[in-house]
């Protein structure tokens, strides 16, 4: 049979890429078999791991999930997600500092469910996206599964954002295209763990107000929140929500929230789309559509995973529980973020900027080439399309104060 003969539809055509992180990871494990864990530096992974290299769970988190009786385990929740984590997850998500304006959420499958919402709902076919130039790859991914585009900006100018490229990509989206959706990845961004300042925020919403003063246009934009709880403290995390407040009609914020992270529930794919809206019908419409769209794509979420959150947010023994271990988790990846960038400023490895979170990116020319080399020396780092993403949420402090000199051999 001729290889040209399909079956696929034809907007289903696409070349077949392997997946580089999972790839690059398969490798490191077998490096590790081979040679032992010590030796192998597995920097592909993007969860938190202990320094013997398994998962780091909330303690807590995990009680609650063996404690939950059996319907709570197996039984379907409601298509939106159950009313008392819908309440919960804006809880978890805004902390206090939800803005002046009207906001529902729904229940997805992680925050990658809550991108796909977005994308799917909030935009044409053959539209563009607008995303930073270090992105998280399936931003793509699913833009080019429902037949969208994505269009970047440079994301770095000097050692903070560059807010002239962004507004010069925007203002050509927007002047092309009836609705435009722009997805920012904040506070720590993944792969270069960079937070938007206040100042710099400031300047965007000030744009997009311009901007939305045309009745004619629709501007979305998504906050890509997942690493929230890793970056900084509570407050300072989500300050920048007090620009989100008294938006004008045709400007809708959108929030992707993740539970992998801060509740590390990565299996259990937990996670709310949530809109921040000018009128409460807006919010309604949000509700609505999300709500249908869940139904189509998967039917309905992990009911443990909403259960669980739920009732840490009705528990403050339970709540205050899990707080204590997250910082225990988070002081862990603070120090071996800041030996990292000690040790890279020592020996000249340059990096992009960084704040917090779980990853370092190190720019450099033909990253493949650099990955490969640093596999011969049994560090594993994943190749972008600029640089390398390191990542010390999965590695030792050990490990990130020797990192650093070896990459910058060969980068």
């Amino acid at each position: 049979m001729s290889n040209s003969f399909s079956m696929v539809a034809p907007h289903s055509k696409r070349p077949v890429v392997p997946d580089v992180i999972f790839g690059t990871g398969r490798e490191a494990q077998d490096a590790e078999a081979k040679y032992g864990f010590e030796k192998v530096i597995n920097s592909t992974l993007g969860v938190l791991m202990d320094d013997s290299g398994q998962l780091a769970f909330l303690p807590t988190v995990m009680e609650r999930f063996h404690a939950l009786p059996d319907a709570e385990l197996g039984a379907y929740a409601p298509i939106a997600g159950l009313p008392d984590y819908l309440s919960a997850v804006q809880d978890a998500c805004f902390r206090g500092h939800k803005p002046n304006a009207y906001s529902e959420a729904v229940a997805t499958p992680g925050g990658t469910g809550a991108i796909k919402h977005a994308v799917w709902n909030y935009t044409e076919m053959g539209d563009e996206i607008l995303i930073a130039n270090w992105y998280w790859a399936p931003y793509k991914t699913i833009a080019e599964e429902h037949g969208r585009r994505v269009r970047t900006f440079d994301y770095f100018k000097g050692d903070g954002m560059n807010v002239d490229a962004f507004k010069a990509a925007a203002s050509e989206l927007i002047a092309a295209q009836e609705r435009v959706l722009i997805i920012l990845n904040t506070p720590a961004h993944n792969p270069t763990g960079y937070s938007i300042s206040d100042g710099e925020w400031q300047d965007i919403m000030g744009f997009l107000r311009e901007k939305a003063a045309d009745p004619s246009k629709k501007i979305i934009l998504m906050v890509d929140v997942a690493y929230i709880d890793f970056a900084g403290s509570i407050d300072s995390s989500r300050d920048f929500f007090k620009h989100f407040g008294d938006l004008p009609q045709n400007l809708l914020i959108l929030t992707a929230f993740s539970l992998s992270k801060g509740y590390t529930m990565y299996g259990m794919r937990g996670g709310a789309i949530i809109c921040l809206a000018a009128t409460q019908d807006l919010a309604a419409e949000f509700k609505d559509v999300c709500a249908y769209s869940n139904r189509a794509a998967w039917s309905n979420g992990t009911r443990a995973a909403m259960r669980i959150l739920a009732d840490i947010y009705k528990d403050p023994a339970l709540f205050n529980k899990v707080e204590e271990e997250r910082q225990v988790f988070k002081a862990m990846l603070d120090h071996r973020n800041a030996v990292f960038m000690e040790e890279a400023q020592k020996v000249g490895l340059e990096t992009c900027p960084f704040r917090d979170g779980f990853f370092i990116t190190i720019p450099c020319k033909d990253p493949a080439s650099v990955s490969n080399a640093l596999k011969k020396e049994n560090l594993f780092a994943i190749p972008l399309q600029g640089g390398l993403r390191f990542a010390p949420c999965a590695v030792s402090e050990e490990k990130c104060r020797i990192a650093p000199a070896m990459i910058k051999k060969y980068v």
